[in-house]
């Protein structure tokens, strides 16, 4: 019996009823001779932390464009922090940690420069729109290592896939990154927004602090524990209804106080103006892309017939890097022409 195979055995005794096996993962696009050592999530946690667009996270902003201060978070370590609240709610409710963190630390891999205010941009450039949680499945399935693909589990691409608010996780792990990134990003966007002098923790509604705390890790042990005492050997991951409603609360707060404040917005029309230029740019000129994605402008000649039915599922992308992902559908029609 091999080490990977032991692990197995493990998950099989001590997880509970309603976590996912490693060894019952629905599997990967293309058949691999398995690991001797790792089980199947922990193999794509570890192939999400050692590519490419894992590490341009570090240069991603969130909330402030362009902070100043070593200490503002950006996407990746937002992504470490949705990480790690998943992690303690999963082990707490013995589900599977190495699945919950393969997840989340992919959930973000196609998130835009300039946080959300790229993600618009894009979305009113692009034909059909553009949606992070799309890009991100993109990354991992065509982009990543020169168009090959990642070949992550099926079940780490669906929690990928559905980590928004709208999105429905298949998995009690995918469901614990979908609440977990909730958790994270309000949090942190408060203690950000302090820092930045735009939001004071008295200005918090006193209606959400009496539910959720006075403080940043007053919210994170209160919304954590809340999770873990709800979900306890249940088919679902929840919330009390007072909890939830007062996170859906501060939310809004957020929304109305800080994500839309001028003074944390006050670059967004530079960002904005500059993908818009790039956008443009680089349709009109592809000849200007990395070398890399030219090269796949030369393979898609060939490899247009070949791959019709994976441009139609992953609604017409296929690329070597995330800004090429960005213009293929374009650049795609343009091959068909040919």
């Amino acid at each position: 019996m091999t080490i990977r195979e032991q692990m197995e055995e493990r998950e099989l005794e001590y997880l509970s009823p309603y976590a996912t096996l490693s060894k019952n993962s629905k599997g990967r696009k293309i058949k691999e001779e398995e690991c001797d050592i790792r089980p199947v999530f922990q193999r794509d946690r570890d192939r999400i932390v050692h590519c490419k667009a894992f590490r341009r996270l570090k240069q991603k902003t969130q909330v402030f464009l362009l902070p100043k201060g070593d200490h503002y978070r950006t996407r990746l370590t937002h992504t470490l922090e949705v990480s790690q609240n998943a992690r303690t709610i999963a082990k707490a409710l013995r589900l599977n940690e190495e699945l919950v963190e393969a997840i989340a630390l992919g959930h973000d891999l196609g998130h835009t420069p300039f946080g959300h205010a790229g993600e618009r941009a894009l979305n009113e450039l692009c034909p059909g729109g553009f949606k992070h949680n799309e890009q991100s499945v993109r990354v991992v399935e065509s982009i990543e290592k020169e168009g090959r693909g990642l070949n992550l589990t099926w079940e780490v691409i669906d929690g990928i896939r559905n980590h928004k608010t709208s999105g429905c996780p298949s998995t009690l792990e995918g469901q614990i990154v979908r609440l977990s990134d909730k958790i994270a990003y309000i949090n942190h966007d408060i203690d950000d927004a302090i820092r930045g002098g735009i939001l004071r923790e008295e200005d918090i509604p006193k209606k959400y602090t009496d539910v959720l705390g006075t403080s940043v890790k007053g919210r994170l042990n209160t919304l954590v524990h809340n999770v873990i005492i709800n979900s306890v050997d249940r088919p679902v991951i929840q919330m009390s209804e007072e909890v939830h409603e007062a996170m859906q609360g501060l939310r809004v707060f957020m929304f109305e106080n800080v994500y839309r404040n001028p003074v944390a917005k006050k670059e967004e029309g530079k960002a904005i103006h500059m993908i818009t230029n790039l956008y443009e740019f680089y349709i009109k000129n592809p000849e200007f892309l990395p070398e890399q994605s030219t090269e796949y402008v030369k393979k898609g000649r060939r490899a247009v017939t070949g791959r019709v039915r994976l441009y139609r599922r992953n609604d017409g992308y296929l690329c070597s890097e995330e800004i090429y992902g960005i213009f293929y559908p374009r650049i795609l029609e343009k091959l068909k022409e040919i």
